[in-house]
């Protein structure tokens, strides 16, 4: 299959991705939302805002080759390009110099956030080792919700037999509910996992 056929296909399966759960928003949860939480106007429904994958180098920031190849998963988990994150100031206690480079961030809007939270719902978090469910403590007092994932590999386009080692990610999803009971039940309608608290 030439480059350009697989660019073609990815923005197909894309905008797939995003009419499935777009839709599924508009048309179900939105819905459901409005009628539970007692909401008289839809543009008060809460929604998903944003998402933004947070990832430290760590030890091999100075590895060049695993930095570009790191880079290169990034940009295929989120379908965007990430932005580098470099130290403020030095901190010699990590070996750290001001401007060094200290991470990556992409912060997804639109078609490509809807399609990376299907995707993380329905595909990665599957694929988690012994997964007994989402913590909903990691729900904020403004709703927004922070969850980890251990090894970058468990998304599918990362290539095990290629990568340069397993990888953290921190995934931030931004809502406008403004409340941790509302977050939960927005992402709990829209697929996510949450175990069960005692």
């Amino acid at each position: 299959m030439q480059r350009g056929t697989q660019k073609v296909t990815f923005e197909k399966e894309i905008m797939q991705f995003e009419s499935r759960l777009q839709k599924k928003m508009k048309e179900e949860i939105a819905p459901a939302l409005k009628k539970e939480l007692k909401i008289k106007n839809y543009m008060n429904v809460p929604s998903v805002q944003k998402v933004i994958i947070n990832a430290g180098v760590g030890p091999f920031r100075e590895n060049a080759d695993a930095l570009s190849i790191f880079e290169t998963e990034m940009t295929a988990i989120s379908g965007q390009k990430p932005s580098p994150r470099r130290a403020k100031t030095s901190e010699a206690g990590f070996k750290i110099r001001q401007n060094d480079l200290v991470g990556y961030a992409v912060t997804l809007r639109g078609g490509k956030m809807w399609a990376f939270l299907d995707k993380f719902v329905n595909i990665v978090l599957p694929r988690v080792r012994d997964f007994n469910g989402l913590d909903p403590k990691g729900i904020d007092e403004g709703g927004n919700y922070s969850v980890g994932i251990k090894e970058h590999t468990l998304f599918p386009e990362v290539n095990q037999n290629a990568t340069k080692g397993m990888r953290s990610l921190q995934i931030v999803v931004v809502t406008n509910s403004g409340s941790k009971d509302m977050s939960k039940t927005l992402l709990t309608m829209l697929g996510f996992p949450f175990m069960k608290v005692k």
